[in-house]
């Protein structure tokens, strides 16, 4: 099978997943989101990401906790330790973006479990506690608004508009604009729900959350005009010499009432979590420009005893990646 025939399958499957009056009525949404990407990115960069084209894969290890196993009967949460394959990267599809420059936020990271096999199972996050949009086709209007907006533009701009009236995209954008001195100072978030099977059968929907051992920490503007154009990528290359780097990864469940289906909505701080294990980073994994190219993540990629949610943006996600990855081949 060709890479471009699995491509378009996995865009199928993505579009197959969605909502009956989505797959219906809209099943050229993945398309035009990916076209409204391009045009922002200024055409489409051959061997990059439409989106987090700057990026740097990694090897380690995912130690499960006792407990995971309670949650779920996915292989990587039984024991023993698993290898992870994880991208870093900046958010923008502009592959040369300097680090510092606030476009690149928020800044993803993608992890790949191996299991038996040679099977694996993806997560994919970004250093934002809530996505910015809950639906595909407001994300397809806050970039529209984007790619609308100019230095000309009259007040209120077309992004002006759309941020007026969605305050969680407002918070979002002001969020992001934070940056931090290391990715080993950030904490990244699945914001899309999935449902954990336990062995018995019992379902439980929950979210991601990717929390950094060595803390979370910020630069002012100060400290930020001091670094270099790719200080957060030169930062964990040299702390991967000096030692692992290392993050908690936790299942976050919501409260009866609480939204399970807009990425947007953020379960508040008090809902019960569980420690799923601890995930190692020890490497930067050689002939990283090819391997990034030949790797491709997925939030559909999941694996006995994780299901997808009510969630519409992972399979729509999935679609917009399928297309990003032809268009990087």
């Amino acid at each position: 099978m060709s890479f471009i025939t699995s491509s378009r399958l996995i865009m199928l499957a993505g579009v197959a997943c969605l909502p009956a009056p989505l797959a219906a009525q809209e099943a050229n949404l993945p398309q035009q989101i990916a076209d409204v990407i391009v045009k922002l990115n200024g055409g489409v960069h051959t061997g990059f990401r439409f989106m987090h084209a700057k990026g740097l894969i990694v090897t380690g290890t995912f130690t499960p906790t006792p407990a995971a196993k309670t949650l779920s009967k996915a292989a990587h949460l039984q024991g023993p330790t698993v290898p992870v394959t994880v991208r870093l990267s900046d958010g923008t599809g502009n592959p040369m973006i300097p680090d510092p420059d606030k476009n690149g936020s928020p800044r993803g990271m993608a992890i790949r479990f191996a299991l038996p096999g040679g099977a694996y199972t993806d997560i994919v996050a970004i250093s934002h506690n809530g996505f910015v949009v809950g639906t595909g086709e407001e994300f397809l209007a806050f970039l529209t608004a984007i790619s609308q907006t100019t230095a000309t533009s009259p007040h209120p701009t077309p992004i002006e508009k759309f941020l007026g009236t969605h305050p969680r995209s407002l918070k979002f954008v002001q969020d992001v604009s934070v940056l931090s001195p290391s990715f080993a100072n950030l904490a990244f978030f699945g914001n899309n729900a999935f449902v954990f099977v336990d062995a018995a059968g019992k379902k439980q929907t929950f979210r991601y959350q990717i929390l950094p051992e060595a803390g979370l920490k910020t630069l002012d503007a100060a400290q930020l005009s001091k670094e270099g154009s790719d200080y957060l990528f030169d930062d964990i290359t040299a702390r991967l010499k000096a030692g692992p780097v290392k993050y908690k990864i936790v299942a976050q469940m919501p409260n009866p009432g609480d939204q399970t289906n807009d990425g947007s909505i953020v379960w508040p701080s008090d809902r019960k979590t569980l420690e799923l294990g601890t995930m190692t980073l020890t490497t930067v994994a050689p002939d990283n420009a090819t391997l990034q190219v030949n790797t491709a993540f997925n939030p559909i990629f999941l694996t006995e005893g994780i299901e997808l949610s009510d969630d519409p943006l992972v399979p729509l996600r999935s679609a917009v990646y399928a297309l990003s990855v032809a268009h990087r081949h």
